[in-house]
């Protein structure tokens, strides 16, 4: 059983009206009105001139405990969205772990499930850390990238991306914050609606809310537990109105999903969940031994959820 040790988040400090980049974005008059009003995205974070491995720093440097647990840290796993997110030669996690003094570690980067890959590197990282037999040993994931062009800024999943950042220290056990289930379900038919397949686009869209609650019950019901026993929904920031959908499929209460963010910080990528966990924690919204929900759906089409008790 993983759990999460530490947790923190960096948002850059410059906001981003999307009515300001809206030309860069291509985005119409109207297009933009639905955005604000419906979606409810109104500003992002973004970092002009700042590399993603600063950035990817930024959030580790804030972790509690990073430098006592440097020696048992084993591994660094980059968890992104998209692929290819330096130039070519420019290797952003090795450099981040030897700048954080853990060259030592193995390092790699998770991408199969898109902005879902965070919690696969979650996954992954309880796996090895289970097949290690050290139980002091720990893993760091990294998330966040940039929008450093239209295509990637602007979704047609209904998505305008920001890029804040946030790390995770891992451990077997531990006394807070422990993992009860995992589950996740990719489905390959929606594989290409970065193709601005306006049919495909729309299929996705609509099956999207009832995809997203199957993999939330499925993810509740691993755990033992029934969805009233959930005391918040720690989401990506998809745009609200699939979380209304959701929340009315679910019968869950659209006020115990943290939705806070969407207006303020844009989607994150793979590091949503984490930012917004932090963002829940520092407000005293979760109690001790309390279950949450964190949640990320990646374009291709994954959906995955983990239940931990806080």
């Amino acid at each position: 059983m993983i759990a999460l040790e530490a947790v923190s988040a960096y948002l850059p400090p410059t906001e981003v009206a999307l009515a300001d980049v809206q030309g860069w974005l291509g985005i119409t008059d109207a297009e933009l009105k639905i955005y604000r009003r419906f979606y409810g995205y109104d500003k992002m974070r973004w970092a002009p001139g700042v590399a993603v491995d600063e950035l990817l720093l930024a959030a580790a440097r804030g972790l509690s405990g990073l430098a006592g647990h440097r020696d048992r840290i084993r591994y660094v796993i980059q968890a992104r969205t998209v692929q290819t997110v330096a130039p070519y030669a420019v290797n952003v996690p090795h450099d981040v772990g030897r700048r954080l003094g853990l060259a030592h570690a193995a390092t790699f980067t998770v991408t199969d499930h898109a902005c879902a890959s965070g919690l696969l590197a979650l996954d992954v990282a309880g796996a090895l850390l289970a097949a290690d037999g050290d139980p002091e040993a720990r893993a760091l994931i990294l998330t966040g990238e940039k929008a450093f062009t239209p295509t990637i800024a602007f979704s047609p999943a209904r998505t305008v991306m920001g890029e804040g950042t946030a790390a995770c220290l891992v451990r077997l056990g531990g006394d807070r914050d422990r993992l009860l289930a995992y589950a996740t379900a990719t489905y390959g038919e929606y594989h290409n609606t970065m193709s601005l397949d306006a049919a495909l686009t729309a299929r996705f869209q609509q099956a999207y809310p009832a995809l997203l609650a199957e993999v939330i019950r499925e993810a509740t019901d691993r755990a033992g537990l029934r969805l009233a026993d959930l005391a918040m929904i720690v989401p990506h920031n998809s745009n609200r109105v699939s979380w209304v959908h959701t929340c009315r499929l679910l019968g869950f209460p659209l006020g115990q999903v943290f939705l806070d963010n969407i207006p303020v910080t844009g989607h994150c990528f793979c590091a949503d969940p984490f930012v917004n966990y932090v963002c829940v924690t520092e407000r005293g919204l979760l109690r001790r031994g309390e279950a949450y929900l964190l949640v990320s759906v990646g374009l291709g089409a994954t959906f995955s959820a983990m239940v931990f008790r806080h």
